[in-house]
């Protein structure tokens, strides 16, 4: 009950995460873009069923695309349900295109997915204009955040 008031109030419910994709890239921008599906697929993430894991976008011939997308198929249609991961047309202005293709032409830029959210009834994608990191980037990651909770742990035990 708590979650439809929390829907209908600001429009914003989130149907997948991807949250591996902050700790293999380092996120320069994020951008909000639509997407082009089909009715069982609607249906599908509005029941949750969907996954971002291994995922991308990819520009060709002017077009953006989301690739690797698993949404799940809607049981009650059956035979006429669609296929789980085909590639799903991104619905953007063709300045933003142009404008990501030249950023993503660049070395070791990639478009990944961070979310799939319906805003106001509509599907929605939030990619991330993103660089990877390399192994040593997440170490020094994973040893600060080690050592943010050691301090943090040390001076909870001292308020006492």
């Amino acid at each position: 009950m708590a979650r439809e008031q929390e829907k209908s109030r600001d429009g914003f419910e989130l149907v997948v995460e991807n949250r591996k994709a902050r700790h293999d890239f380092f996120i320069e921008e994020s951008i909000e873009a639509g997407l082009a599906l089909t009715g069982t697929e609607v249906k599908s993430l509005r029941a949750h069923k969907a996954n971002l894991r291994d995922s991308y976008a990819r520009i060709k011939n002017g077009e953006a695309f989301l690739l690797g997308v698993h949404i799940g198929s809607y049981a009650p249609a059956g035979q006429f349900s669609h296929k789980e991961t085909r590639d799903r047309k991104l619905l953007m202005h063709r300045r933003e295109i142009g404008r990501l293709w030249g950023r993503v032409r660049e070395q070791g830029y990639s478009l990944v997915p961070m979310k799939i959210y319906f805003k106001h009834g509509i599907a929605k994608v939030e990619l991330a204009l993103a660089k990877s990191k390399r192994a040593y980037d997440k170490r020094a990651a994973i040893a600060g955040k080690e050592s943010r909770r050691e301090i943090e742990r040390t001076l909870k035990g001292r308020n006492r």
